[in-house]
């Protein structure tokens, strides 16, 4: 087998580290949650309108110091603040905003992108915590218009639940 410059190989495996992962995925049994996609509707786009841009960007960035310090930590990058922008793109587009995640990124396919993680109903609880606590005064402190914050919890309920791969 030949390398190329700079990759790493897995020697058991013979392949590259890049690798084991997928193949770690592919022997996982992954979970799928019984009510499948969410099919409640998506957040009302006058969030995007009321709060803007950049408070949804505060937003995500303020949840993201919240996930630093939860035992959902191991699971993100080490660079949290980039970690954050990324959500925070996919969040302007959710609420009404211009695709700017999948400007950057490609197409969210956010349960395929969470699946070489593991996550249980535990972590879903803990991830609706954290953004709970940073849903709290959001009003005052991002200008999310509160007629819209059920809707929204709604959303970030059933979301998360289509993360969950793992019983």
């Amino acid at each position: 087998m030949r390398r190329h410059a700079g990759q790493r190989w897995h020697y058991s495996l013979r392949c590259p580290t890049s690798l084991t992962r997928a193949i770690d995925l592919v022997e996982r049994v992954i979970y799928t949650p019984p009510g499948g996609p969410p099919q409640g509707p998506p957040p009302d786009s006058a969030i995007y309108r009321i709060m803007g841009e950049g408070n949804i960007f505060r937003m995500m960035r303020d949840f993201y110091k919240e996930l630093e310090n939860s035992e959902l930590r191991p699971l993100f990058p080490a660079d949290m603040e980039q970690a954050s922008m990324k959500s925070a793109a996919f969040f302007v587009t959710i609420l009404g905003g211009p695709p700017l995640y999948a400007q950057k990124y490609g197409p969210p396919r956010m349960r395929a992108r969470h699946l070489p993680f593991e996550i249980d109903a535990r972590a879903r609880r803990v991830w609706l915590e954290c953004f709970d606590r940073v849903l709290e005064g959001a009003d005052v402190k991002y200008g999310f218009p509160l007629e819209h914050m059920e809707g929204f919890k709604n959303f970030l309920k059933n979301f998360s639940a289509w993360m969950v791969n793992k019983a």
